[in-house]
């Protein structure tokens, strides 16, 4: 998903959402899936970084003003080579290609969820993960302060979709996925400019999470997240 640059540079430079980040790759990393795809790679940090701990990573791109199935090194890192696909929908790969794929601020934004979630399931193995961050939640506040301060939300644009955790779970069970996990995440900002956020981030995101596992307080976070296994039978 293209992003404005300005919007890439505070998502590499911001020390609380880089520590979300971290987070998320430690537990891919902890799976040890043999290959994985990284749909949607954007400006290719999960993809760098799963490079870097020994993952077999794809990284895929959504351009339709490329030739499809252009290779190209990506800006701010150069070490990623993203393929790139024409079709919002179709995933240019057999089936079965991997063990697991990653959704980071992605599902939310496709034109089709349903037909994306039938093409992730087509290329994963059985018993494959799928690895789902970063949905708006239907109910945050963040989104809803950020609507009436007249700044970016999600919903503004025509293909954008919101979630809940139930919705979320129907989904993924609808593509024949096991539920491994499923929860609301993040209270508070995470993408903050400036040296204050830099030196509090270790307290902002120790706060964050702490206050995204309280019952009916989590009910309005900023995100739904969740990581399922494709059931064997799958076809």
């Amino acid at each position: 998903m293209t992003r404005d640059r300005g919007d890439l540079d505070l998502n590499l430079r911001s020390g609380p959402q880089l520590r979300e980040y971290r987070a998320i790759y430690r537990r891919i990393i902890g799976d040890r899936p043999r290959n994985i795809l990284d749909w949607g790679c954007g400006h290719g940090h999960a993809a760098h970084a799963l490079q870097e701990a020994g993952l077999e990573v794809t990284a895929l791109e959504y351009s339709p003003t490329l030739e499809e199935g252009a290779r190209l090194r990506l800006p701010y890192f150069p070490d990623v080579e993203a393929l790139h696909t024409r079709d919002p929908v179709r995933l240019p790969f057999p089936d079965r290609s991997f063990d697991a794929a990653l959704s980071l601020g992605v599902l939310e934004h496709v034109p089709d969820p349903e037909r994306s979630l039938d093409e992730i399931r087509r290329v994963l193995r059985p018993g494959g993960r799928f690895y789902l961050y970063k949905l708006p939640n239907r109910f945050s506040y963040l989104e809803k302060i950020a609507k009436v301060a007249g700044l970016s939300y999600h919903g503004e644009r025509p293909d954008d979709t919101l979630w809940t955790v139930s919705t979320m779970r129907a989904a993924l069970e609808r593509h024949s996925f096991a539920i491994e996990m499923a929860r609301r995440s993040n209270m508070l900002p995470l993408t903050l400019p400036g040296r204050v956020a830099a030196r509090l981030a270790p307290l902002i995101w120790t706060l964050n999470v702490a206050l995204a596992r309280l019952p009916v307080l989590n009910l309005v976070a900023t995100n739904v997240e969740a990581v399922a296994r494709l059931r064997s039978a799958a076809g």
